[in-house]
């Protein structure tokens, strides 16, 4: 094996250790969303960008950046939210073809009743990743990856 050969194998091993980690922590965290709220991962994900926002929404392409789907995932992941009274979608006052996705209170109330049972899951799925030898450098490294963003 060539140092190209191997630099390519420890990406890939790397790789392979972070799907492992974050499939760990999804299906923790699925689980987790839907026995309290009946939400998705993304769907929670949804709600948590959208509050994070100035005035609470979000333009529909921003939406689909910050749940990593496609646009039309979004759209149709949106309409589902929509259909549960947990989002509205406004036309943008100075762009007619833009549209914004925003909280309502019921999703609101929603976020705030599942972010506990969201963090506290995350929280427990970490710890459990870090007893595994092979998940550990990598949880010890969130943190320091979370300074730079």
């Amino acid at each position: 094996m060539g140092i190209k050969d191997r630099a390519v194998e420890v990406r890939a091993h790397g790789w392979r250790t972070l799907a492992a980690l974050h499939g760990l922590i999804e299906t923790e965290l699925e689980r987790a969303l839907q026995a309290v709220a009946q939400l998705s991962v993304v769907e929670y994900t949804v709600l948590d960008a959208l509050s994070r926002q100035d005035g609470w929404h979000m333009r529909m392409q921003q939406l689909a950046r910050a749940t990593a789907l496609s646009a039309s995932a979004t759209t149709r992941l949106v309409s589902r939210l929509e259909d549960r009274g947990l989002l509205t979608r406004i036309l943008c006052a100075d762009d007619r073809r833009g549209i914004y996705t925003e909280l309502t209170p019921t999703g609101i109330a929603l976020l705030e009743q599942s972010r506990p049972v969201h963090d506290a899951t995350l929280e427990r799925a970490l710890a459990e990743a870090h007893e595994v030898p092979e998940l550990a450098t990598l949880v010890d490294a969130l943190p320091r990856l979370h300074a730079h963003v």
